[in-house]
């Protein structure tokens, strides 16, 4: 019995033995596949970097730009285009005015009630609609016919809160957000679509005549008053209430208009103009850009254009992410040893996601969990892991945050408020509008303290950034009414 005994004794130790050298291996492989993982995080994070003598470079790269953008078309990436908005609101419009904002999937109409002096908006009313995707991609006449109808029908619920002056025409503000070459404040020319949409006989028309001629069809006796992008509607809006300068993923500013060497008309009695500088076309060697970037743009649908957009903007920071996840995961097993299907599909990890698990402040970050399991179908995740994520998030939305922050240094110094002049009392006020900047609180406090840092603490005193909601819609309807048919009749 003995013998058996021990004969049992040396087999359960060798098994023990054996089981003990798997566990060693096993834990000596996971932790050689974490190092790698977390070499990878740090190699991009590094490659990220935005120290501030390197931010301070991005503004003046953009500087350059924009002055070879503002001296003869084609001069720059910086399309610096000219919006022939020469005068924005005072603040003395009167009367009632609608605006059309076509930027997307959907689109919305407002109409507004001004007050006059010192009264400002008294009322105002909007509606979204959705766009069927059957119409994205077909012809310009059905999709302005669709948009017109609505149109005639919100005309057609106006209430009595709204009064329009007897014997006037109804005004209207088009936001259009699409790249267009303007001829005049009421007339631009679609340059190409974007944003899903695809309709070849609109590429190369006027936008304005082709929505006039459906308000036509639809018998609204209405007239397009201003065609402005959505940033030049922001800027508007927000000078409305004092401010100065709109920007999101693109921006506009007021500029001098001797500034502006391509300028050959007759200088406005302003002496100013709007510039939409489409800096979202912006780039420099100066931008951080590690191979994941480099990927991303190869892989879109507008290689080597919108380079400063795709590191800054809403639609591309969740898929960033992404790409360092997968990598992660093909050379360092960081969710196992195969690749989540779900974890392949390009722009699964929208930026609201990102921007939750960023901003997780629960204990064993559960929100950064359930996105996990909800979204990529990844579940077991540990807290250590989880952790990982939120840095990576925190690594990418700094960055965005950052060269924003630049970008918008570089135009204050454009227009010579990056600096006090002697005795001067100056305010500048940064208009906001955009999801990203109103819902990602990280990212808008980063950007806000990267910007105060650039500047220093005398400078950043006189600068205020506020977020601008439904600026462009607003805006829109504001532009209306100060290029009103009516406005010296008004004013006289």
């Amino acid at each position: 019995m003995g013998k058996v005994a021990i004969g049992v004794a040396v087999v359960c130790g060798i098994a023990v033995a054996a089981a003990a050298a798997v566990v060693v291996h096993r834990k000596t492989k996971k932790s050689g596949r974490w190092v790698k993982a977390m070499e990878i995080l740090k190699e991009f994070e590094e490659k990220c970097g935005t120290p501030i003598p390197k931010l301070k470079q991005v503004a003046d790269a953009m500087i350059v730009e924009m002055h070879a953008g503002l001296a003869s078309e084609g001069g720059s990436k910086l399309k610096m285009l000219i919006s022939y908005v020469d005068h924005l609101p005072t603040g003395r419009e009167k009367g009632l005015f609608y605006a059309l904002d076509l930027g997307g999937t959907n689109f919305r109409m407002l109409r507004v009630q001004l007050g006059g002096k010192g009264r400002g908006i008294v009322n105002q009313q909007f509606e979204e609609v959705t766009i069927p995707p059957s119409l994205m991609t077909g012809s310009s006449d059905a999709l302005f016919d669709y948009i017109a109808a609505e149109l005639a029908k919100f005309v057609a619920q106006e209430g009595s809160d709204f009064k329009q002056s007897p014997g006037r025409q109804r005004e209207l503000g088009f936001t259009f957000s699409f790249p267009v070459m303007q001829s005049s404040i009421a007339s631009g020319t679609l340059l190409r679509w974007t944003k899903g949409f695809s309709i070849d006989d609109m590429v190369g028309q006027d936008v304005v005549a082709e929505l006039a001629k459906a308000m036509e069809r639809q018998g609204i006796d209405m007239r397009i008053a201003a065609l402005v992008n959505d940033t030049v509607g922001t800027l508007a809006g927000g000078r409305y209430n004092n401010k100065i300068l709109g920007t999101g993923s693109n921006a506009a500013y007021v500029e001098r208009a001797h500034a502006i060497p391509k300028w050959h008309g007759l200088l406005p009695k302003s002496g100013e103009m709007v510039i939409n500088m489409e800096w979202g076309n912006f780039r420099s060697s100066h931008l951080p850009l590690p191979d994941y970037d480099h990927a991303l743009d190869t892989e879109s649908l507008n290689p080597g254009e919108q380079i400063y957009e795709k590191v800054i903007a809403g639609m591309y920071l969740g898929e960033i992410v992404r790409r360092v996840l997968c990598r992660m995961t093909e050379e360092a097993a960081f969710f196992g040893d195969t690749v989540p299907p779900k974890l392949k599909e390009p722009f699964i990890l929208g930026t609201p996601i990102m921007s939750a698990m960023h901003q997780d402040t629960s204990p064993d970050l559960k929100v950064v969990a359930s996105n996990l399991k909800d979204i990529l179908e990844i579940s077991n995740t540990s807290l250590k892991m989880r952790k990982v994520i939120v840095e990576l998030c925190n690594i990418v939305a700094t960055r965005g945050a950052r060269l924003s922050a630049a970008g918008v240094l570089g135009i204050l110094k454009k227009m010579g408020r990056d600096t006090i002049k002697g005795g001067e009392k100056q305010k500048t006020v940064i208009a906001m509008d955009g999801g990203l900047y109103e819902h990602y609180t990280e990212y808008r406090e980063c950007l806000e303290n990267t910007l105060n840092e650039l500047v220093g603490e005398e400078v950043s005193r006189t600068i205020e950034i506020e977020h601008s909601n439904d600026g462009s819609g607003i805006g829109a309807a504001l532009l209306a009414a100060s290029h009103s048919q009516y406005l010296e009749m008004d004013e006289s």
